[in-house]
């Protein structure tokens, strides 16, 4: 079977993330294309997969004039750009792979969902989170019966106090008009994954959260705008000092994520120019973010299950944790290990769902590298009942996100229609 044939429409983190896997499997996935604005990251990609000149493009403008050249794109553009991209390639037949979220809002969401079906391509959208290990192993054991029919469910994404800080205060996702609701950006594939689990259609939501901490009115008397500037007493006592977390992971030889953000290639000299320079030197109480640090929604099911889900920045970044009420048993999940109750026989049973590598396809879980597997996988076999994030069930979930997001700013309860 010949190796599946994609291009990279923006090859920052996620795109570098899923071209990964020609490099890892090159007899199923070629990367023979990249439109990419910044030059170190397109040359990054020319240079890892061998891409000819009359493939590389400065933008998916250019690349959307040329006659198709290859089976599919992955769209790994900043949120406010996935719409145009999505249509104008939907409209040249090129199979989809779409970075979450589908666009900032309903409207754009819903046009991307009519140009996939409108020209029968294959769409898979980025919700990692149904293609981990940890959560096939989850669903095979919910869909069995085992713990009866679902009652509630409790899940937690812990954001952490140095990812908020990065992504979120910092970074490009800080700024609901520049990117697109904390929500939204950071946890529909939450909520996407929570009706994957309980697989039934979500009806009601609520939520409450604010931007609680990281603002002007918390910044500590006589702290400066950027951490190099701050007074030493005030930035060695700061959790959020750019100093502390950039320098910190250089020092531990941790040059990835989230380093490689602030410089490709990082130096002390190079990390102290961005930092001096750059949004990621900023002072944590003096940026122009406007996103969520603390959120909290609730969710009622067909069928009258209940969700709640609680996204916060003030905890360590580790893995996700849930727990689900069944009629017949409970279990207990933290991303990896799943223990189950059963009431009958008042027993615990564990299942270790750890099977991913140390590769950049291990990120979420392992969830980078499925999804971009089964994507590689549906089309050799041009089949997209290996999709399980199609556009479909996504739009349906990121509506749930925007009613979630209503309810929050109006103090309601939400129909999800």
């Amino acid at each position: 079977m010949a190796a599946v044939k994609l291009m990279i429409i923006g090859a920052g983190n996620r795109g570098q993330a899923y071209a990964k896997f020609a490099e890892l499997c090159p007899d199923k996935l070629q990367i023979v294309g990249v439109a990419e604005p910044r030059e170190w990251h397109r040359n990054f990609m020319v240079q890892h997969h061998n891409i000819p000149k009359n493939h590389v493009f400065k933008c998916w403008t250019e690349a959307a004039k040329v006659k198709k050249f290859c089976d599919g794109v992955v769209i790994a553009t900043p949120d406010a750009m996935h719409v145009d991209p999505a249509l104008a390639f939907a409209d040249l037949k090129y199979n989809i792979l779409l970075e979450k979220p589908m666009a900032p809002n309903a409207a754009d969401c819903k046009k991307i969902y009519n140009a996939a079906k409108k020209n029968k391509i294959i769409m898979a959208v980025c919700h990692v989170l149904r293609y981990t290990q940890y959560s096939r192993a989850l669903k095979k054991i919910v869909d069995s019966g085992e713990i009866g029919e679902i009652i509630a469910m409790q899940h937690f994404e812990p954001v952490g106090y140095f990812h908020q800080a990065h992504s979120f205060v910092r970074g490009n996702w800080r700024n609901e008009g520049l990117s697109s609701p904390m929500l939204l950006q950071k946890s529909c594939h939450d909520l996407d994954w929570m009706r994957y689990i309980i697989g039934k259609k979500s009806v009601k939501v609520s939520s409450f959260g604010s931007l609680k901490h990281f603002k002007k009115s918390e910044q500590p008397a006589g702290a400066a705008d950027r951490c190099l500037d701050c007074p030493a007493h005030i930035e060695q006592c700061c959790p959020y000092s750019a100093k502390k977390i950039y320098y910190g992971f250089y020092n531990k030889g941790c040059l990835g994520w989230p380093l490689e953000i602030v410089v490709p290639e990082p130096t002390p000299e190079k990390i102290e120019k961005a930092l001096r320079e750059g949004p990621y030197g900023r002072c944590v109480y003096a940026c122009d973010n406007d996103v969520v640090d603390n959120q909290v929604v609730n969710v009622e099911f067909e069928g009258g299950a209940v969700a709640s889900f609680l996204m916060t920045a003030f905890c360590p970044s580790e893995g996700r944790k849930t727990t689900i009420h069944g009629t017949k048993g409970f279990i207990q999940g933290d991303s990896r290990m799943i223990k189950i109750f059963n009431y009958l026989t008042d027993k615990w049973r564990e299942v270790d769902s750890n099977q991913v590598d140390n590769s950049i396809l291990s990120g979420h879980g392992g969830g980078d590298g499925g999804i971009i597997s089964d994507f590689v996988d549906a089309l050799a076999t041009n089949d997209p009942s290996k999709i399980i994030s199609g556009p479909e069930v996504s739009l349906e979930t990121h509506l749930s996100v925007f009613a979630a997001e209503k309810a929050r700013k109006n103090g309601t309860v939400e129909i999800i229609k």
